[in-house]
């Protein structure tokens, strides 16, 4: 394997098995706008998101990704093999996962490292870089709000999965649109997905 250059900057997008597959699939759509700031971009699939995607979607999760351009790779979350199963490969590396399963977040807040989406983000914290959870839940437990609470002290941001409506969104893309805008802010990626807020409207 090429040595990682220290200036390489890596995104993982992780896809779990939650409603909402749609806010995932709408972040990779956009990736582009990633790639201004990311050198790599590599996704991990649950199977779970690969049945509420082709249940909510319509669409062949694995065939859909392989498809889609602007990628690095591809991997089911069972590949432990992958180079980003390994924390040594994941310097310069922030990742987001979209949706977040109140699964997948109460194992990472509690180090499970059970297949290659939790060894990556649980890699991701150890290296202090960026990950950014998009829960979307409700309601949510006691449970779920301590293990949100936990992995923000850790150092994750959590962006709900809440549209937002002083942008007067017109359509389900819209509202879509300012979750993944809001996911951008939070890596510190520049766009025009939707309208700040403004007084004057």
């Amino acid at each position: 394997m090429t040595p990682r250059r220290p200036d390489t900057r890596t995104l993982v997008v992780g896809l779990t098995g939650a409603s909402g597959v749609r806010y995932g699939l709408s972040l990779l759509g956009n990736i582009s706008l990633a790639r201004r700031v990311y050198d790599k971009v590599y996704v991990v699939y649950t199977g779970n998101a690969a049945e509420v995607a082709r249940l909510e979607e319509g669409v062949d999760l694995p065939e859909y990704l392989d498809r889609l351009s602007g990628l690095d790779g591809v991997y089911p979350s069972s590949d432990l093999s992958s180079d980003i199963a390994s924390s040594s490969n994941l310097v310069s590396t922030d990742m987001v996962i979209v949706p977040a399963s109140m699964s997948t977040v109460a194992k990472i807040a509690h180090g499970i490292q059970d297949n290659l989406l939790t060894r990556a983000a649980l890699g991701v914290l150890r290296l202090r870089n960026k990950l950014v959870l998009v829960p979307r839940e409700t309601p949510l437990s006691p449970v779920d709000l301590r293990n949100l609470y936990e992995l923000s002290l850790m150092g994750a941001v959590v962006v709900p999965a809440m549209p937002a409506f002083y942008i007067k969104p017109k359509s389900v893309d819209d509202m879509v649109l300012f979750v993944v805008g809001k996911i951008l802010d939070a890596l510190g990626i520049e766009h025009s997905l939707y309208r700040r807020w403004s007084p004057g409207g």
